[in-house]
C-alpha cells in the first residue's frame, strides 16, 4: 500500500512560559491511499487541533509532517499555497461556500484557481454533481439551499480537483440525521469507488462507523484504534460506542 500521510512525533503547545498547554502529545500516525480514518475522542482531546496541524491550517511546536511523499513542514508559504490548492481538499462544518457565488461556481473554484480549461471544469463539476446529486442546484445561490444541500455543495468542491487527502472537520454537525446520512453516503462511495483518501474528524459515532478505521484520542495522545474490516457496519458502530463509553464523559 502506499502511504498517503505520516507524522511522526507530532506536538503542539500552547501558551507561553509558566502557563503552558499541551494539546498534542507525541501523536504517530500513518494513513494509506485509500483509507477512511475518522478521529474520535471526549471534548478538549486534541482531535480538531490534529486535524488542524495535519492539513496545514496550523503547525506542531515540534514533529514531521510527509504528505504524499513531501515534507510539509519545510515549505514556504507560497508552496504550501500550491500544496493546499494542489493536493488537499477540505470539508468544514460551517460549509465555507462564498454567498456571492452559484453553487457551480463555488464547486469549481479549486479549479479555476488552478487555471484547468473551462470544459475540463465544466466536467468535473457536472460529475461531482451527479456524485453528489445536486445537479438542479448549480444554478442557485448557497442561501437559497439547505444545510444538507450546502455540505453536499462543499463536499463537491473539496473533492473537484481530485486531492490527494481530503479533511474533513465536522462534517455532518450541523446537518439533521437524513442529510448526515447521504453526506456520508456519498463520501463513502467515493472512498470505495475513487480510492478517495479522507481524514474525519467526529463526535458522532454514527458518522464514524462509515469508516474503515477509528483513532480514539485521548489527552493529546492516540489511545486506541479500531478496524472495521469486513464487519456490518451496524456491528462496528457498537464496537465504536462500547470503545467510547469506556472512556466515558461527552465525545463532542
Amino acid at each position: 500500500m502506499t502511504t498517503m500521510l505520516k507524522a511522526v512525533n507530532i506536538q503542539k503547545t500552547y501558551g507561553s512560559r509558566g502557563n503552558l498547554y499541551p494539546a498534542l502529545n507525541g501523536i504517530d500516525l500513518e494513513i494509506q491511499k485509500g483509507e477512511f480514518i475518522g478521529v474520535m475522542g471526549p471534548s478538549g482531546a486534541g482531535k480538531s487541533t490534529l486535524l488542524h496541524v495535519l492539513s496545514t491550517i496550523d503547525s506542531p511546536s515540534a514533529g514531521e509532517i510527509q504528505i504524499a511523499g513531501q515534507q510539509i513542514l519545510t515549505m514556504n508559504d507560497s508552496q504550501l499555497s500550491d500544496f493546499r490548492r494542489e493536493s488537499l481538499g477540505f470539508i468544514f462544518q460551517d460549509y465555507n461556500l462564498l454567498d456571492t457565488l452559484t453553487v457551480q461556481e463555488n464547486i469549481a473554484l479549486p479549479l479555476a484557481l488552478s487555471r484547468v480549461p473551462a470544459r475540463e471544469i465544466e466536467q468535473r463539476v457536472q460529475q461531482m454533481a451527479n456524485t453528489f446529486g445536486i445537479n438542479d442546484l448549480l444554478d442557485k445561490y448557497p442561501y437559497q439551499i439547505s444545510g444538507g444541500q450546502k455540505q453536499r455543495a462543499a463536499a463537491s468542491r473539496a473533492m473537484v480537483s481530485q486531492p490527494e487527502l481530503i479533511f474533513a472537520d465536522e462534517p455532518t454537525g450541523a446537518l439533521d440525521s437524513k442529510s448526515a446520512a447521504n453526506l456520508l453516503d456519498n463520501l463513502a462511495l467515493l472512498n470505495e469507488q475513487e480510492q478517495a483518501t479522507i481524514m474525519m474528524v467526529t463526535h458522532d459515532a454514527f458518522a464514524a462507523s462509515f469508516c474503515k478505521r477509528v483513532l480514539f484520542i485521548v489527552d493529546g495522545r492516540i489511545a486506541m484504534e479500531l478496524h472495521r474490516m469486513e464487519s456490518q457496519r451496524q456491528l462496528f458502530l457498537q464496537r465504536i460506542l462500547d470503545v467510547l463509553a469506556s472512556f466515558g464523559g461527552d465525545p463532542a
